[in-house]
């Protein structure tokens, strides 16, 4: 058994808990830049590692009501049918193995667009909360068909690199919902959205072996008690300075994959 890779599992699984955010977007990079992982295991590994994990945290959040699911009906339109034209598009091209260079581009720009999320959110919110009060009908009228639009992008970000699930997709859920999703709310629901997302993407690179069964089990060691600490914190803890801390590292991560 590999300590470290338990340690990282387990603070990225309270990160997750906690904020809703930390999944893809530290775990891809800590496996491709640190342990040396090859960009299409990296993605494999951390899609089951998310899904394992996740299940964990949605599981405690559901049992605390803190997950809209009509909200979630809505993602999974758009994600998981994405998610699957992705894993298609992947295997048609062998885009993921012969080109690993994408890979790495495209995750350093999703995690510095992550870092905008989360350092604007609460402009984002409030931009939203006034859009919401000065335009109520429209805003409605408008819910349904962009929470699906949101979940093709975030299937297809997700199925590529395995990052955005989390702050992306509370971002989206943030300018949505502005009103309807409360903290504890809002990361119950977006973590309950990628378990399934997850494990379609997973299955896909299972499927493409792209998947590291050893070093996911040594993370998972660590992520499943670190995701059920995190989970229970959630709702009571400070997360502003939490996120902040993460974006300033997602956008020195980001920087350093886009060089690499």
């Amino acid at each position: 058994m590999n300590w470290l890779n338990c340690v990282a599992g387990f603070g990225v699984g309270v990160m997750v808990g906690l904020t809703g955010v930390g999944g893809g977007s530290l775990m891809t990079p800590i496996l491709v830049l640190l342990f040396g992982v090859a960009p299409a295991s990296a993605v494999g590994t951390d899609l089951w590692f998310a899904a394992i994990t996740k299940s964990v945290g949605g599981s405690l959040h559901h049992h605390m009501g803190s997950v809209d699911w009509q909200v979630l009906r809505r993602l999974w339109l758009g994600s998981l049918p994405a998610a699957l034209a992705t894993l298609w598009w992947m295997h048609k091209t062998g885009i993921i193995t012969s080109k690993p260079r994408v890979v790495l581009v495209t995750l350093g720009g999703v995690l510095l667009a992550t870092s905008v999320a989360m350092l604007f959110r609460s402009r984002i919110h409030n931009f939203a909360v006034e859009l919401r009060k000065t335009s109520p009908d429209r805003f409605r009228f408008l819910q349904p068909p962009l929470t699906v639009m949101s979940g093709v992008v975030l299937g297809f970000l997700v199925t590529l690199t395995s990052v955005s699930a989390g702050a992306l997709g509370t971002a989206l859920l943030l300018y949505l919902y502005p009103l309807r999703l409360k903290a504890a709310r809002l990361v119950g629901t977006d973590i309950v959205h990628a378990i399934p997302l997850t494990m379609v993407a997973g299955t896909g690179h299972m499927l493409m072996g792209n998947v590291n069964f050893a070093l996911l089990g040594n993370l998972l060691v660590g992520s499943i008690p670190g995701i059920i600490i995190g989970s229970l914190l959630a709702t009571w803890a400070r997360e502003g300075i939490v996120r902040t801390a993460i974006a300033i590292l997602l956008v020195v991560v980001g920087v350093r994959l886009l060089m690499t």
